[in-house]
């Protein structure tokens, strides 16, 4: 047989043998219907190779999965405006559905919306999906897109993205599926902001989040804040073959060793922030692998500005130069880790100052600064939790130093349960931990404004602020990069947060659970697993 009619063969029937394989073919089984075709053993070996890899990577419906984040609380919640762990952004992708979503290369794709225009970033004109659903039979029309994102300025909800919904100044109903957004001022960032998990659309009227009412891929079935959700496949999905599986349920495993132990008993298919610690072991397991995104994520120590010490002039200074960041990336991180320059915007984001370089360790330029604060020699608490990953590793690099010149660091370390509704943005230094996010105007909206929801440091200053809306409305490239890269000096020298490495993060899964691929807006594939994994057989 010639070359050309085994190539010939390969372009047309690959799918036989692929589908000879559904129904349960052998190798050998294979190889004596590809020979009774005139086709060798080698050229045949090759065939049912290709056929065997591409069925393998072929989405199958069906099964379910238990997945693990690191961190839950009694404050879950299906409430999109008030989620802020990596467990309510879970459900909130399973449940409900956003106008636009970003892609793995950080595109904006469309989602609810059909199209989203504008000829001068102020007015926007959103166009919806026809013949969407909500969960209860009910038609999606723009009287709830209107409601949805309308509450977040509503200050009595609480939404974590109030400051960045208040530019929002009008919402216009042109028709059910037609509608006008205008902006208090030019935003070209809109249709990436409204890709954020806290963006889903809701149901008009909805009040009742002890459920949730979505358009989304699963439906919820469960919800325990603190324990378990389960969502089950939605029949009426409107993307097509979309969830591949049936169920889904999502717990937290706040104890890693007990999460990766968890996933290697088979009791998970997927354990989410894997510890540098663990992947040299899960690297010789057969049956897991992992998945690696370095995306913005990073684990942050605050020091609040308006509290006793992180009012003394020079103590935050001093914890700067006393962060050995080189430790921290090697020994804490195992290298999955760029150095950071305490501030936010990562060296993946087009914005990122390449100039602004990071601390030096310097614990004899700290020591001088704890005195000049009028600190030294005293014993500072730091909190730390597992819930803030890799924290505990942090803070006792931190203490190791300060040993190093004699000044006391006094670790607390407290239960991930809790942490972030009774120690996260109130105690006078403690850790943080931040998703990425896909634009510096989200970033510092979030955590630098002066009204920001989640100002870790209680940084305030009115020049940031105006700066902040400047770039916001600028469509010259240029001048929006120069504002940014003063904005990120303005950050590392004048805020109280120290920003040490940017984390790869790593989620380890079964080998079996196919399809989740790295997103810019975090590990599980920004969250959004459960609609795109499925089981291969």
């Amino acid at each position: 047989m010639s070359h050309e009619t085994v190539t010939n063969w390969t372009r047309r029937d690959d799918a036989l043998v692929e589908d000879a394989i559904r129904r349960g073919a052998t190798r050998r089984d294979l190889l004596r219907l590809l020979m009774a075709s005139g086709i060798g053993i080698a050229a045949g070996g090759t065939i049912v190779g290709r056929a065997t890899r591409a069925f393998a990577d072929t989405p199958k419906s069906g099964g379910s999965i238990t997945a693990a984040g690191w961190s839950s609380s009694t404050a879950d919640t299906l409430d999109p405006a008030k989620a802020s762990l990596s467990t309510d952004y879970v459900r909130c992708c399973a449940f409900y559905n956003r106008l636009t979503f970003l892609d793995e290369g950080g595109t904006v794709q469309m989602e609810l919306a059909e199209s989203i225009e504008t000829t001068d970033a102020k007015t926007w004109k959103v166009t919806l999906r026809p013949g969407v659903v909500f969960h209860d039979g009910k038609k999606l029309t723009t009287d709830d897109v209107i409601f949805s994102l309308a509450r977040h300025k509503d200050e009595s909800v609480g939404s974590k993205v109030n400051a960045m919904a208040k530019q929002m100044a009008e919402f216009k109903k042109v028709d059910d599926r037609v509608m006008e957004i205008e902006l208090s001022a030019p935003n070209a960032d809109l249709p990436i902001i409204l890709a954020l998990h806290h963006f889903m659309i809701l149901a008009d009227g909805t009040k009742d989040f002890t459920t949730a009412n979505g358009t989304g891929a699963f439906k919820c079935d469960v919800f325990e804040p603190g324990v378990r959700s389960v969502g089950v496949k939605n029949e009426n999905y409107w993307k097509d073959k979309l969830p591949y599986l049936d169920s889904f349920e999502f717990i937290a495993i706040s104890d890693e060793p007990a999460r990766v132990n968890a996933l290697l008993s088979g009791d998970i298919a997927l354990a989410a922030t894997v510890n540098p610690r663990s992947i040299r072991r899960l690297e010789t397991i057969d049956g897991v692998q992992l998945s690696k995104t370095t995306s913005g994520n990073y684990t942050d120590l605050n020091v609040r500005l308006d509290m006793d010490p992180g009012d003394k002039a020079g103590f935050v200074e001093g914890m700067k130069y006393l962060i050995n960041r080189e430790v921290i990336q090697r020994s804490v991180m195992r290298d999955l880790a760029v150095i950071a320059n305490d501030q936010p915007v990562s060296p993946n984001d087009r914005y990122h100052n390449k100039e602004l370089k990071a601390r030096e360790y310097d614990p004899e330029k700290a020591k001088s600064l704890f005195q000049k604060a009028g600190l030294f020699g005293t014993s500072i608490p730091i909190v730390a939790s597992e819930a803030a990953g890799s924290s505990i590793d942090m803070a006792t690099v931190v203490q190791q130093a300060g040993q190093e010149i004699g000044m006391p660091f006094d670790v607390q370390r407290v239960p991930s349960d809790g942490y972030w509704s009774n120690y996260w943005l109130k105690a006078p230094v403690h850790f943080g931990n931040i998703n990425p996010r896909p634009t510096p105007d989200i970033l510092f909206s979030l955590l630098y404004a002066s009204d920001a929801p989640w100002n870790e440091s209680h940084y305030k200053s009115e020049k940031f602020d105006k700066m902040l809306v400047e770039a916001r409305g600028s469509l010259d490239e240029a001048k929006r990069k120069s504002i940014y890269d003063e904005m990120q000096v303005m950050i590392a020298n004048e805020a109280g947060t120290i920003i040490p490495v940017w984390i790869s993060n790593v989620d380890a899964l079964s080998s079996k659970l196919k399809g989740l691929r790295p997103n810019p807006l975090g590990g599980m594939m920004g969250y959004a697993f459960a609609e795109h994994v499925w089981l291969a057989s």
